[in-house]
């Protein structure tokens, strides 16, 4: 896999799917801009085990729901290697109830981090890419986003949101050289599935064609794919990665 710039800014990327993506991309050659908000740790142990496998990383601390501050985190991108070439919009967060329970800053928040901040991230990364005519950016999303979920009113809401955006942005980039996509996963083995009672599981994968939970690194690599030079002629894509779970 190839690519034409040198480095890729991941927001939420010290653990779950955005360590495997970090990961993954740094293993191509991309220098790794890890973004956190909580736990350092996490994020200088990410850093250190991709130094320690030749790749580059950094780490950054900033909250992708403040503007200002994602604001910021590009400039420092830019002033340390002259370039932003990729983004990968990973944050997001959960507040789960059904809709008669739901308060407003349940809904509010959860699209606050999910869908306005990649909002920031896509508007900021466009102004930055656009000078060179060159970038891309990859949006997880969700298959919620495409199919809905009860109890998810708020995360379907942002990531039903985050997939239209997506193509939106995709119109104005393709102009300016800059590519715009989205990955929705279905179940990804991730701590948090792990911790779900035998039957629960047994319950979902009932409902998947292949019979399986995916791996984070099945949703880095389709990252990887999105943003290399392989995929130059996509843009607006919404790729599903789910088992078959919803076609």
């Amino acid at each position: 896999m190839t690519f034409s710039g040198k480095n890729v800014l991941v927001t939420g990327a010290s653990k779950g799917i955005g360590k495997e993506i970090a990961k993954t991309l740094a293993s191509h050659g991309l220098k790794v801009w890890i973004n956190y908000r909580s736990r350092p740790e996490e994020a200088d142990l990410l850093k250190s085990q991709i130094e320690s496998e030749g790749g580059t990383a950094s780490v950054l601390r900033f909250d992708v729901a403040v503007e200002s501050e994602f604001i910021d985190a590009i400039k420092l991108i830019i002033a340390s290697d002259g370039e932003l070439s990729y983004l990968v919009n990973n944050a997001g967060i959960t507040k789960d109830k059904l809709a008669i329970r739901m308060k407003l800053e349940d809904f509010t928040s959860v699209i606050n981090v999910n869908l306005t901040s990649a909002f920031v991230g896509c508007r900021e990364s466009l102004k930055v890419m656009s000078k060179k005519r060159f970038g891309s950016v990859v949006n997880i999303s969700s298959i919620v986003g495409e199919s809905g979920n009860a109890g998810q009113v708020n995360y379907s809401a942002s990531k039903g949101g985050l997939n239209t955006m997506t193509k939106s942005f995709a119109l104005e980039g393709a102009m300016r050289g800059v590519r715009f996509n989205a990955i929705t996963p279905g179940f990804i083995e991730t701590d948090m599935t792990k911790s779900l009672k035998d039957e629960i599981i047994k319950n979902y994968t009932d409902k998947i064609p292949l019979k399986k939970f995916g791996q984070p690194k099945d949703v880095a690599d389709a990252v990887s794919f999105l943003l290399s030079d392989q995929s130059s002629y996509i843009t607006g894509e919404i790729l599903k990665v789910n088992g078959g779970m919803y076609l």
